[in-house]
């Protein structure tokens, strides 16, 4: 059998056809006008319409293998989704006969802040969960989690370093301490006024930072050239402020296509001075850029 991939429609209510001002399910909105109501996502319908035209005509029907999906997108530029979109994605893929894969790398143990997983954010169900990352606190260390019948179809399987003891008991100890020190909780509450501040600087500098977007302190900050036409922030230019940031003790990274999303993600235990640090360090930068 020949093996093939499809990729649906990025569905980004930033740069996407569909989307805008009431589309996400976070503290901060995108400044883009929108025609939905805030109590339905139209974008999220068009979007899910494009990839049901993908099952009906671009695979065999009822022989989807699965969707992998970032309950939000990481290292893709921080995007989040309409709200209902990974719902009602997933329950299409499954009725088609496929996998719903969530990849909580990123997204998981408590980082979104509402939920421990970034999936029930969403409401939805997975067949198998993957993580990684900070289930040993950068000890090096994943886990698979599903349902019993689809572990044994890879019952065979063998791997060498598969349950190191080591890391085992490195990840009991992380979930031990995100749950004595309320680290999500924390995620929460400052990552909700981490976006509400960088919100704030992108009213300050429209034609600069087109977008802020993310839950708890899962933070993209998309840079453009002009707000209208919202053409991709010079990389060279992204590289000097990460280089200044860095300088006067700010480290932040960059993602998407175009690699002009500031990539914010910090350890879960900051304080809200860490986040005011943070964001005058950024602005300063910014600021000696333009």
């Amino acid at each position: 059998y020949l093996t093939g991939s499809r990729v649906a429609m990025n569905p980004d209510p930033y740069r996407g056809i569909w989307g805008g001002q009431y589309c996400r399910d976070s503290p901060i909105q995108t400044t883009r006008s929108c025609n939905c109501q805030k109590d339905h996502c139209q974008a999220s319908d068009r979007y899910v319409e494009q990839l049901e035209e993908i099952l009906n005509y671009e695979v065999s029907k009822k022989k989807v293998a699965g969707m992998f999906i970032e309950s939000i997108q990481g290292y893709g530029g921080s995007v989040q989704y309409p709200k209902n979109y990974v719902k009602q994605a997933t329950e299409l893929v499954q009725q088609n006969g496929g996998l719903y894969i969530a990849d909580e790398v990123q997204s998981g143990f408590g980082r979104t802040g509402t939920h421990f997983w970034g999936y029930q954010g969403h409401g939805a169900k997975p067949d198998i969960v993957v993580m990684a990352k900070a289930i040993a606190n950068g000890f090096p260390f994943a886990a698979i989690v599903t349902r019993p019948e689809i572990a044994k179809t890879v019952g065979n399987y063998f791997n060498t370093y598969g349950g190191n003891p080591i890391g085992c008991a490195v990840a009991s100890a992380v979930l031990d301490v995100i749950k004595e020190e309320k680290l999500q909780e924390n995620s929460l509450r400052v990552g909700t006024h981490l976006l509400e501040s960088l919100a704030k600087l992108r009213d300050q500098l429209p034609n600069i930072i087109g977008d802020v977007r993310g839950k708890g302190l899962l933070i993209g900050m998309e840079m453009v050239t002009d707000k209208e036409s919202r053409k991709p922030f010079p990389i060279e230019k992204m590289n000097a402020i990460l280089n200044r940031c860095r300088n006067n003790g700010l480290l932040l990274g960059k993602c998407g296509n175009f690699g002009n999303v500031f990539r914010i993600k910090p350890p879960m235990c900051i304080t809200i001075e860490d986040a005011d640090f943070a964001v005058n360090v950024l602005e300063d930068a910014i600021r000696k850029e333009l």
